[in-house]
C-alpha cells in the first residue's frame, strides 16, 4: 500500500506541497440536479491538485433505498469481500447487493467497489440506537476485515471517491446517472499521507461527509479523543478525525454548528480572556472539555448532511472559502472562478471570516437560508 503515494506523482516527491480544492453546492429548495456544474466546477481547479484523489458526496441519489442504510465498500483484494458479505448479513438484513457501476475510466488502480442497502437486525441491542448501531458496526468492518473498507453508509446519499482528478473519477463512476440535491466535491494534492482509494475524500461516517483543504498537525491527540466514543481511525489521513468528530458532537451530543465551530476553530486564550464575563466562561468551559478537539493547523472545510452544507476555516484563515448565492442555489468554493463557471452572475459573494461556519439550509418557500452565523455572543 505504501507504494500508492506515488501513483500519478509527477514530481516524484515524498512530500508534496497542496492545494486541494473544495466545492459544495446545494439546492436549497430540494432539487435533485446533474453533477455536470459541480464535476465543471472542481475541474476548473484542476491546478490545486496532482491526481493523487478525488472524490463527491451526493444527497438524494437513492430514493427508492430512502429508509435504507447504503454501504459503498472497496475492496483491495477480492478476497476480502467473503468476510464483509459474512459480517453485514450476520449484523444486517441486507435488502440488495450489487456492484457499483463504472466504467473505464483515467483512474489508478481501481478496487472492487459494491454497495450493499441495509438495516440493522434483531443483533442490535434494544438500548441503542441505529446510527449508533451501524456506526460500530462500520468501525468493526474497517478494523477486521482487511483490505476491505466501508467508505459511505448514510441513507439516500453516497460518497464517490478514489485516486484520479475529480473529473477522472465522476468519469469512473458514471456520476451523471445520479440527481442529487447536495454535491460536495474534492481534489486532493496530499502532504503528510499517502495518495489512495480509502484517503481521497470526502469521509464519511452515516450522512455525514466532508471534504478538506490543508493538514491537522493535532491528528494523533484528535485520534485518541475519539477513540474514546468508539471511532476507529483506518483511513490513514488526517481528515478522518473531522468526520468523526462533526457526528460526535452534532449527531451525539446535539450541539449547534455555533458552538461546534468554536470547538473545532477555538478562539485563542488571549481572545476569550478579552471577552466579557458570560462569553468567556462559555469559551471557557469549551476550551476545557473539548481542548482534545481543536483543529490545530490550516484547514477550511465543507460539512454536508440531510438538510445542511456548512464551510468552515480555521480562526486566522489560512486556507480560503468562498460563498455565493443564486436563486435557489448555494455555492461554497475555494476559488470565486469556480463559481462564476457555473453561475457567471451571483446574487451575493462574500468571504466569511476565519471561524466563522456558513450554513446553506433547505428552506421553506417563504424564507431564504443561506445564512452567515454570527460568533456565539454576538
Amino acid at each position: 500500500m505504501k507504494n500508492l503515494g506515488k501513483m500519478g506523482n509527477i514530481y516524484d516527491d515524498d512530500k508534496d506541497f497542496s492545494g486541494c480544492s473544495i466545492f459544495g453546492m446545494m439546492n436549497v429548495e430540494g432539487k435533485r440536479f446533474s453533477p455536470r456544474d459541480p464535476v465543471k466546477a472542481i475541474a476548473n481547479m484542476h491546478e490545486r491538485g496532482n491526481g493523487l484523489g478525488g472524490g463527491f458526496a451526493a444527497y438524494g441519489i437513492y430514493p427508492e433505498h430512502a429508509e435504507d442504510y447504503a454501504f459503498h465498500v472497496m475492496y483491495l483484494r477480492r478476497d476480502a469481500k467473503e468476510k464483509v458479505d459474512k459480517l453485514l448479513k450476520g449484523n444486517f438484513e441486507v435488502t440488495l447487493e450489487e456492484e457499483i457501476p463504472t466504467r473505464e475510466a483515467n483512474v489508478q488502480n481501481p478496487p472492487l467497489v459494491w454497495r450493499y442497502f441495509v438495516q440493522p437486525n434483531k443483533r442490535k441491542p434494544a438500548n441503542q440506537t441505529a446510527d449508533d448501531y451501524v456506526t460500530e458496526q462500520v468501525m468493526r468492518v474497517n478494523m477486521e476485515a482487511g483490505n476491505a473498507f466501508v467508505f459511505s453508509s448514510g441513507k439516500n446519499m453516497g460518497v464517490f471517491k478514489g485516486v484520479g482528478f475529480p473529473e477522472d473519477i465522476a468519469d469512473f463512476f458514471c456520476l451523471e446517472e445520479y440527481e442529487a440535491y447536495i454535491w460536495t466535491c474534492h481534489g486532493r494534492f496530499p502532504t503528510n499521507s499517502q495518495g489512495w482509494w480509502g484517503g481521497a475524500h470526502p469521509f464519511n461516517i452515516l450522512d455525514w461527509t466532508v471534504v478538506h483543504n490543508g493538514e491537522l498537525s493535532s491528528y494523533g491527540i484528535n485520534r485518541r479523543y475519539l477513540e474514546m466514543y468508539g471511532y476507529k481511525c483506518t483511513m490513514q489521513t488526517d481528515t478522518e478525525v473531522l468526520a468523526y468528530a462533526v457526528d460526535l458532537l452534532m449527531r451525539r451530543q446535539q450541539l449547534p454548528i455555533d458552538i461546534v465551530a468554536k470547538i473545532l476553530a477555538a478562539p485563542l486564550w488571549s481572545e476569550i480572556d478579552a471577552l466579557p464575563p458570560k462569553e468567556q466562561h462559555l469559551f471557557s468551559a469549551l476550551r476545557q472539555t473539548y481542548g482534545s478537539l481543536l483543529m490545530n493547523g490550516p484547514f477550511s472545510i465543507i460539512v454536508a448532511h440531510h438538510g445542511e452544507m456548512i464551510g468552515l476555516t480555521d480562526r486566522i484563515k489560512l486556507r480560503p472559502l468562498i460563498a455565493g448565492t443564486r436563486e435557489d442555489f448555494a455555492y461554497l468554493s475555494s476559488e470565486e472562478s469556480a463559481m462564476r463557471l457555473v453561475s457567471p452572475t451571483l446574487d451575493r459573494v462574500w468571504y466569511p471570516r476565519g471561524g466563522e461556519p456558513v450554513v446553506g439550509k433547505l428552506r421553506s418557500r417563504e424564507h431564504v437560508e443561506l445564512l452567515k452565523v454570527v460568533e456565539a455572543g454576538k
